[in-house]
C-alpha cells in the first residue's frame, strides 16, 4: 500500500450514449466541445479505448467490478426499480480506492439496481451504491427516461413529502388509475415519443414505466446537468478539505434521451437537442476542470473521460435528432451503434489526462473500461485476490503514456450479451439469431447466420467480411471465445 498523501485523486466521467465521432477532438465539426478539446490536448486520446458492452448497465457493471458482464445473467438493461445486481459482498473499484484511502463518490447516472426486491421509495432505500464502496452518493435510480423522476442522495429520496409517497411499476396492467401517459394522453406531452416510451408523464414528457407521487420530489430535466455539477463540484471541495484523496465518478446523463438542454445550450448546434446536450455535458466537463484548478488541485488529479457504448438518434422521441444530423457522424468511420456488435457500439472516446505525469499524445493501444480495477490497483499498491476483478488487466502504464501495448484480446457485446472476440487486429462476430437491423433505431445489430471476421487494421469501417478467406483464424477464435466463456476469469495472476 502506498502512501496515502502521495496518492493522486481520480475522477472518471461517464458519457451516456456519446459516440466515437461525437467530439470535436474524434473529428466531430459541428459540434463544439472545448473543454474536451482542451482535456485531450492536455493528456492522450486512445483511438481503441473501449466499453465492454454497447448498452448501459452491462458497461457500467464492467467499470465498477473489473468483470465482463456477461458473468452476471442480470447484468442487462435494468428498469428502474430493478434490485441491485452487485452483490454488496463483492469486491468493487470505489471499494478497492477506499480500502487505499481514498473517499469516493458517485454523482449522477447509477442504473445498476436499488434495494434487494422490495424497494420502497419512501424510506431509507437499502442495497445502493453506499452499500458497494461509494462514501458518498447523488444519484438518479436508473436513467432520464425511466421512472421514479427523483433523485436519491445517500439512500434518501430527496425533496420527499411523507404525505405525497412516491409508488411505481413497470406493469401496465397495475397502472395508476387518473395519473396521464403518453399512451392515453398525448395532447400533454411538450417531447413526442416515437417508441416505446408511452408511461408517465413528468414534466411534459413520457417516460418508460409508471410512477404516482412525489410531487415534491420530481426533478426539473432541464436543470439536471446544473444540479449534477453543483453535487459533484461539492464532493470534490469537501473532499479536498478533509486531507484525502477522491475517487468520484461522476456519470453524465447526456446525451441519453430525453434531451433537454438549460436554456443557455439550446440551439447550440445545428442537430438539435442531441447536438445541444452534448454541448452542455462539455460545460459540465470544463466547470469541474476549472473548479480543480481553483482548488491548486490540478496537478494531483487524474481526469478519465469516457462513454458507456456508443450513439444512437432516435432513441425513443421525436427531438429530430435524425433529421437535423446533417453531414455528422456520431459513430466517426465505425460501423453500427448502441446495441450493436459491430464497432460503433462499443468503441468509444477515452481521455486520460494528469498534468505534469501523463505526456500528451495519442495512443493506439487497446484497452478497455474493465481495465480500470486493475490498472487503479496497481497505481496504489494493491494486491488482487483470485477472485477479484476476473476479467481487468493492469494497464496502468497505457493509461499514463509509459507503454503503448495494451491488450491482445477483449470480449465486448451487443445487446443480449451476444458477444464478440477482438484480438490484435481480427475482430469475430460470431452467429447470432436476431434481426440485421433494430426497426425502432436503425441501427445495424450484427447478427449474421454465419461467422463474420474483419480486419480492423485494414477496415476500421468493416465493410469487408473476410471469414471466408481466413477459415483457420474463425476456427481459431471461435475456439477461444468458447474458453473465455466457459471459464472463471481471464485476468492474469
Amino acid at each position: 500500500m502506498r502512501d496515502v498523501a502521495a496518492l493522486p485523486n481520480i475522477i472518471i466521467m461517464y458519457a451516456d450514449d456519446l459516440g466515437f465521432g461525437d467530439l470535436g477532438c474524434y473529428g466531430a465539426r459541428s459540434i463544439p466541445t472545448p473543454n474536451l478539446d482542451r482535456l485531450a490536448a492536455e493528456g492522450i486520446r486512445f483511438h481503441q479505448g473501449y466499453a465492454t458492452a454497447a448498452t448501459c448497465t452491462p458497461s457500467r457493471y464492467s467499470l465498477l467490478t473489473g468483470s465482463y458482464p456477461w458473468r452476471n445473467p442480470r447484468a442487462a438493461i435494468l428498469a428502474g426499480d430493478a434490485p441491485l445486481i452487485i452483490d454488496p459482498e463483492t469486491q468493487t473499484l470505489p471499494g478497492l480506492l477506499r480500502r487505499a484511502g481514498y473517499r469516493t463518490g458517485i454523482v449522477g447516472k447509477w442504473h445498476l439496481g436499488l434495494g434487494r426486491g422490495d424497494l420502497d421509495w419512501n424510506r431509507e432505500i437499502g442495497a445502493g451504491p453506499n452499500d458497494v464502496g461509494f462514501d458518498y452518493s447523488f444519484i438518479m435510480a436508473a436513467t432520464n427516461d425511466r421512472v421514479p423522476c427523483v433523485y436519491i442522495e445517500n439512500r434518501r429520496v430527496v425533496g420527499l413529502d411523507p404525505a405525497d409517497p412516491i409508488e411505481v411499476t413497470y406493469d401496465w396492467n397495475r397502472a395508476f388509475p387518473g395519473q396521464p401517459t403518453g399512451r392515453h394522453n398525448p395532447e400533454l406531452l411538450r417531447l413526442k415519443y416515437s417508441h416505446g416510451h408511452d408511461g408517465t408523464i413528468v414534466n411534459g414528457v413520457s417516460r418508460i414505466g409508471h410512477m404516482r407521487g412525489g410531487k415534491s420530489a420530481l426533478w426539473n430535466d432541464e436543470t439536471m446537468a446544473e444540479v449534477f455539477l453543483e453535487k459533484a463540484v461539492r464532493f470534490v471541495t469537501e473532499s479536498n478539505s478533509r486531507g484525502r484523496p477522491f475517487f468520484l465518478y461522476y456519470a453524465f446523463h447526456q446525451p441519453h434521451v430525453p434531451r433537454l438542454p438549460g436554456p443557455r445550450f439550446k440551439g447550440a448546434t445545428p442537430h438539435g437537442a442531441r447536438g445541444d446536450v452534448i454541448v452542455e455535458m462539455d460545460w459540465c466537463v470544463g466547470e469541474m476542470l476549472r473548479a480543480l484548478e481553483r482548488l491548486g488541485i490540478r496537478e494531483r488529479t487524474i481526469v478519465i473521460f469516457s462513454s458507456d457504448n456508443g450513439p444512437v438518434l432516435d432513441d425513443g422521441y421525436d427531438d429530430q435528432a435524425k433529421e437535423l444530423n446533417g453531414l455528422h457522424r456520431a459513430a466517426g468511420p465505425l460501423r453500427g451503434g448502441k446495441y450493436s456488435m459491430f464497432d460503433g457500439g462499443t468503441r468509444v472516446p477515452l481521455l486520460v489526462s494528469w498534468p505534469g505525469h501523463v505526456m500528451p499524445g495519442e495512443s493506439d493501444a487497446l484497452v478497455s473500461h474493465v481495465d480500470f480495477y486493475a490498472s487503479f490497483a496497481a497505481m496504489t499498491g494493491q494486491c488482487l485476490n483470485e477472485s477479484e476483478a476476473p476479467d481487468s488487466m493492469d494497464m496502468h502504464d497505457v493509461l499514463l503514456g509509459r507503454s503503448d501495448r495494451g491488450r491482445d484480446e477483449l470480449v465486448v457485446e451487443g445487446i443480449r450479451a451476444k458477444t464478440v472476440l477482438r484480438q490484435n487486429e481480427w475482430v469475430l462476430i460470431p452467429p447470432h439469431d436476431g434481426p440485421a437491423m433494430d426497426p425502432n433505431t436503425g441501427i445495424e445489430l450484427g447478427n449474421f447466420p454465419d461467422a463474420h471476421l474483419y480486419n480492423l487494421g485494414q477496415d476500421i469501417g468493416q465493410i469487408e467480411n473476410v471469414a471466408a478467406e481466413h477459415e483457420q483464424i474463425v476456427a481459431r477464435m471461435s475456439a477461444r471465445l468458447g474458453e473465455i466463456l466457459a471459464g472463471r476469469r481471464t485476468r492474469l495472476s
